[in-house]
């Protein structure tokens, strides 16, 4: 009898490669009428209906879907568990607003009954906007960390996370030290990372605020376990910049700081980027680091545009990133919509199936996790999303008035948000139906 669990008809798309290296036409597979067919949590076939309808077995459940889209499920790269509560807080550029919203938020995740709380409302949006694999910061206190993989572990979601390490510039309350930093680093390391489909990332929060001593034990770490993540900030904001000269004025450029203590590597990901000088990007795609572009926190905070064909130039690895809580919505869709418009403030256009690579495949191979996440290639995980075009009037009528499919994607991401998410999976598994 066959192991096959389930079979999803409806329009599908994924990516098979980014646009920047084959060209749009040979970067994703769309199937008007396809098949996607889930086995025990991952894909074992997807490709035209009229193809692989005759092959199912005659008892096999066949779930139809019509009008909707069915793509991975989405990645976000840089998210910040802990500001959950201060999403959308105003009037600040990036340090004042450090000091005046993000520290207090995060003061309080040392109480497991908030962390717990938070961590089922931040899991749950997450899920709402089709988000199925993030790479989140969880605040200084280890309590954070446990908070959300206990969660994410119950539904079995592929989740990339790590204690904040910071032990100097920031308020005496939200300080670890660096030893205590690295031991608290490490029992989580010991807990977690590979556990089921969770994975650990040292994360010291930027440089200004690790010593040298902290980010030496941070390098150490990353050599005790080569398996693990690495996740923190870089040239966010151009004074954030100027301070980071004045902390080390021994080191030639931002990224200097971090590659002088060991934390840059295949499984590294920085966040931002806004302000990078081509030596950056040629050492980022020298290590094999990737960067985590964050249009909605970049605009709301005012910190500049990422420039996208530079990092395209030096072939850096580029992911998705919504920021919450600098960013101001779960919804890769919208963060999509911003991206779109900060490509157009620098003149460039940024086409609809490099979005769609962006926050699917572009995010997975920013992880080095495109064997198992964001396509729909056969053998990966089951971790899709399923988009309504009639989601809201507005969006349903203008999609009547698309003529190419290319157009139709472009609407979705320019007017779609956790409306559109009719249905998120992950390993196959129904994690998320919009009520």
């Amino acid at each position: 009898m066959s192991l096959t669990r389930k079979a999803y008809r409806a329009a599908i798309l994924h990516s098979l490669a980014d646009p920047a290296e084959v060209g749009i036409e040979a970067s994703y597979e769309y199937f008007a009428d396809g098949v996607l067919v889930i086995d025990n949590g991952q894909i074992s076939a997807v490709g035209p209906a009229e193809d692989l309808l005759p092959g199912l077995p005659a008892d096999m459940e066949i779930a139809h879907y019509p009008n909707v889209l069915i793509t991975p499920g989405f990645i976000d790269t840089h998210i910040h568990f802990p500001q959950t509560g201060m999403v959308g807080s105003y009037g600040e550029q990036l340090l004042d607003w450090l000091n005046n919203y993000t520290f207090p938020c995060e003061a309080q995740f040392g109480d497991k009954t908030h962390a717990d709380e938070v961590a089922q409302i931040f899991l749950k949006e997450l899920l709402r906007n089709g988000t199925t694999t993030a790479l989140v910061f969880a605040s200084v206190h280890p309590q954070s960390v446990n908070s959300l993989f206990e969660a994410a572990e119950k539904l079995d979601l592929r989740l990339i996370a790590g204690k904040v390490m910071m032990d100097r510039n920031a308020p005496d309350y939200l300080t670890d030290t660096a030893e205590s930093s690295y031991a608290d680093s490490k029992t989580l390391i010991e807990r977690w990372h590979g556990k089921g489909r969770l994975h650990y990332a040292v994360t010291p929060r930027f440089a200004p605020t690790s010593t040298e001593q902290q980010l030496t034990l941070a390098g150490q770490l990353l050599a005790e376990y080569p398996d693990l993540y690495m996740q923190t900030h870089i040239s966010e904001n151009l004074k954030e910049v100027e301070w980071v000269k004045a902390l080390f004025p021994e080191r030639s450029n931002y990224l200097d700081v971090y590659d002088h203590y060991q934390l840059l590597g295949e499984r590294s990901v920085l966040a931002h980027g806004v302000h990078l000088c081509d030596a950056e990007c040629q050492r980022l795609a020298e290590t094999g680091s990737a960067i985590a572009f964050c249009p909605t926190s970049n605009l709301f905070l005012g910190s500049g545009l990422f420039n996208l064909p530079q990092a395209e130039r030096f072939k850096v690895n580029v992911g998705l990133g919504t920021d919450v809580g600098g960013g101001t919505s779960f919804s890769l869709l919208q963060t999509l919509n911003e991206a779109y418009k900060v490509m157009q403030l620098q003149g460039e256009k940024l086409n609809p199936f490099k979005s769609l690579y962006l926050a699917t495949l572009g995010g997975a191979r920013a992880l080095r996790l495109e064997d198992k996440i964001g396509t729909l290639q056969p053998g990966t995980d089951a971790d899709f999303v399923v988009l309504d075009y009639d989601a809201t009037p507005l969006l349903s009528y203008r999609i009547k008035q698309a003529k190419t499919f290319e157009e139709v994607l472009f609407v979705l991401m320019t007017l779609g948000d956790d409306r559109t998410v009719q249905e998120t999976y992950a390993a196959g598994r129904l994690v998320h139906r919009r009520g």
